[in-house]
């Protein structure tokens, strides 16, 4: 979730981490190679040419240590749980592998003794498992929630760790073929920019770790006083904004909203203005356009019946109208621009299915310490060990439903059906992202939910268990996706550097199980304190879409309801979302981008493109191009900070909702007040009231004011940022001037 950039000291990535969308290729080098790598890095290796790393075979510096272990797994921890959270509330997660190498450097500098390149190249490795695993949950898991079928939280972790496993011991056989076989042959984007990061880290000054963590305290305390204490109000609407104007267009269901939260406004910063704009306009189609245009045609009928259920559309409000029938157009939307990247990589796909096969029980271990993978033997039986945990898995949600021999039945094909997806599609993945820095895993995602579900129907496995089934494997299957796109990315890295391979794979997989735990901890968390479900129009049951959208998941929740339960499904309304990407391809508008913006809620999108502005502003600022090109390098540290800032402050909110820690969140609320009430049924509950200043105009525009200051201090960090970095490049290049004059005196001498 990166292609065709500029690397420098600390490159800005590429626009729109949106999944699953390919984007351009980077057909050229980075313009500036950091002079600690040969100049042979990023090129195509001439006939009886070799490349040599950074820290060569003989070189005892130290590589596995306490502090590179330690620091690796503290990352996961914590970019896990920002990763996970920023998923599930804005559908794009956070790229955790530039934000870990610069803390890694950053704190590296800090120790006593300071930590070698390779110490920070197995931290960056084990906390860059942080993201994959979080990817692969967030894409899927919610959907079990969403079809009510309550995951148990080791549910949970077995398929991510069985799902992370998987991915590292299928790519493993294909590490050299990837990342020696075809050194300059593959562009590798992502992982050149995480590369110039560490090699420049080596004499660059601390000027980006400071940026980062002044940006996690900064989104951590917004978001604080915005959405636990509640001193303002985050969410604003046209209706109470806009006054008189805002309730008449209301009354047509013409409304626009905006949640300001530090956590949507740094989405949008990394994400640029140009594809915040497309995701944006997908919400102004949506919300400006078809609701209104639902409204005024339907608003006439007394009752509209459609794919089961029956509607009084005169008296549904703008949110209800959205759910009930412009958000399976987006939901359609997604799925056939997921589609549509694969069919895109056809040649890609093709090309890599048969890699897998050569690496079957092939390889051996090699002497040199820069190419030393793990034992082929140890590497099969990983293989052959994730997939039977997956058996298991499944045999033991079939028994609570079917005879043994059944479910015995039906987890031998869900285990033979999650391996052969994983291992079929794993090469693809890694081969899209050392061609295109992106992984069309929402696609292959799909592709593999409608498989398992086809299967298991086949033989017999349906309704609860078969979705339960079908889920799961689907979650495999997508972090094993997700997680060989990045250990490829890795390896890479670690080769041009000079890592062991070895080290990389082994502790990826202690960052794996860690980074699994975190999810099944945080996505029950979420679950229990907002709900992934909530009580809609005459009490049904529909997707908190406004604080948990998850859109991706609610995709594939609707796809694998239709196939396993036989329910109804609004089948015109998904043809329409699929017409709409394919006329947003031919007009060469990115389709995923755009269809996210119609599935989530305006409120969402606005800040999203309120970041992306002032990401453009602040780089047409200062007074010379360089000054320029710095502040807008500034942007991945400053998002990135701003999500993992407020995502952990938002997990602490949930838990401070938990009437086991006794909800201390009763005793923080300003402009919402939480309290215990008892339900009819004798059950204890927490509940909420909001005072009428936070809920008018004084708490709204409360909430403008504030959302206007954290931008104003994004750009003054901005500015400083650039300042330390022109200043940090600046001495390192007085320290290299009497490096150069002393060099001819030795050589006389």
């Amino acid at each position: 979730m990166r292609s065709g950039y500029d690397a420098r000291a600390f490159p800005r990535p590429l626009p729109a981490p949106t999944a699953g969308e390919p984007r351009g290729r980077m057909e050229t080098a980075p313009a500036q190679r950091s002079k600690l790598l040969p100049a042979n890095a990023y090129t195509k290796l001439a006939s009886g040419e070799s490349y040599q790393p950074i820290v060569g075979p003989d070189d005892k510096r130290a590589e596995i240590s306490p502090w590179s272990v330690w620091l690796g797994l503290g990352m996961v921890v914590v970019w896990s749980a920002a990763c996970i959270y920023m998923a599930l509330k804005a559908g794009s997660g956070i790229e955790a592998a530039i934000p870990v190498a610069v803390l890694a450097i950053f704190l590296g500098k800090m120790r006593k003794t300071r930590s070698t390149i390779l110490e920070n190249v197995i931290v960056q490795s084990i906390g860059q498992a942080s993201g994959v695993v979080a990817a692969g949950a967030a894409f899927v898991v919610p959907a079990l929630y969403i079809n009510q079928l309550e995951p148990s939280w080791w549910h949970i972790f077995l398929a991510c760790t069985v799902g992370g496993f998987l991915g590292v011991a299928l790519i493993i056989p294909l590490r050299r073929h990837f990342v020696k076989d075809q050194h300059g042959e593959l562009p590798f984007p992502e992982a050149t920019a995480t590369n110039e990061i560490l090699c420049s880290g080596e004499k660059a000054g601390s000027g980006a770790g400071k940026v980062l963590l002044l940006s996690v305290g900064l989104g951590a305390a917004y978001d604080f006083l915005a959405d636990t204490v509640r001193a303002w109000n985050p969410t604003m609407n046209s209706s109470t904004l806009l006054g008189g104007l805002g309730q008449r267009l209301g009354a047509h269901r013409m409304e626009m909203s905006a949640n300001g939260l530090a956590a949507l406004f740094g989405l949008g910063y990394i994400i640029g203005l140009r594809y915040a704009a497309v995701i944006a306009a997908g919400s102004v189609l949506a919300w400006a356009v078809l609701v209104p245009l639902v409204f005024l045609l339907g608003s006439a009928a007394p009752q509209v019946a459609y794919a089961g259920k029956t509607f009084d559309i005169a008296h549904m409000s703008a949110g209800a109208i959205f759910g009930a029938f412009v958000k399976p157009i987006g939901i359609g939307a997604i799925a056939t621009a997921g589609l549509i990247g694969i069919i895109r990589m056809g040649k890609t796909i093709v090309g890599s299915l048969s890699l897998g096969f050569k690496g079957i029980g092939g390889g051996t271990v090699a002497s040199e310490r820069t190419q030393r993978d793990m034992n082929p033997r140890t590497v099969l039986l990983v293989q052959g060990g994730s997939a039977l945990a997956m058996g298991l898995v499944f045999f033991a949600v079939s028994m609570g439903e079917y005879p043994a021999s059944s479910a015995l039945l039906f987890a031998l094909a869900g285990m033979v059906v999650g391996f052969a997806l994983s291992f079929l599609f794993t090469p693809v993945a890694a081969q899209a992202i050392a061609t295109v820095g992106t992984n069309p895993v929402s696609g292959m995602t799909l592709i593999t939910l409608v498989i398992a579900a086809a299967v298991m129907s086949t033989i017999g496995l349906s309704g609860r268990p078969g979705m339960f089934v079908a889920l799961v494997i689907g979650t495999a299957v997508c972090t094993a996706l997700s997680t060989s796109g990045a250990l490829v990315t890795d390896f890479k890295i670690g080769y041009w550097i000079g890592a062991t391979p070895r080290n990389q794979q082994i502790w990826k997989f202690a960052g794996i199980v860690l980074a699994a735990l975190t999810c099944a901890f945080v996505i029950p968390l979420m679950d229990r304190s907002y709900h992934f479900l909530v009580a809609g129009p005459g009490g049904t049951l529909v997707s908190n879409s406004e604080v948990l959208p998850a859109p991706q998941a609610n995709m594939l929740a609707a796809i694998v309801n239709g196939l396993m339960s036989g329910a109804q499904q609004p089948v015109l309304l998904y043809v329409v979302g699929a017409v709409v990407a394919i006329v947003l391809y031919m007009a060469g508008v990115p389709m995923l981008a755009f269809a996210l913006g119609m599935y989530l809620p305006i409120s969402i999108n606005l800040p999203v493109l309120a970041g992306g502005f002032v990401a453009w502003l602040v780089s047409r600022t200062g007074d010379s191009e360089r000054v320029r090109e710095s502040r807008r390098e500034q942007g991945t540290l400053i998002a990135s900070g701003l999500m993992a800032g407020a995502a952990i402050i938002g997990i602490v909110s949930a838990v401070s909702r938990l009437p086991e820690v006794g909800a201390p969140i009763r005793f923080l609320g300003v402009g919402e007040k939480f309290f215990y009430a008892t339900t009819a049924a004798g059950n204890t509950v927490l509940k909420s009231e909001t005072a009428e200043w936070f809920d008018g105009f004084p708490g709204q525009a409360a909430g403008l004011v504030a959302f206007a200051v954290l931008a104003f201090l994004c750009f003054l960090l901005a500015r400083k940022g650039a300042d330390w970095e022109l200043a940090d490049e600046a001495a390192a290049q007085k320290d290299e001037k009497p490096e150069k004059e002393a060099a001819p005196a030795a050589g006389a001498g």
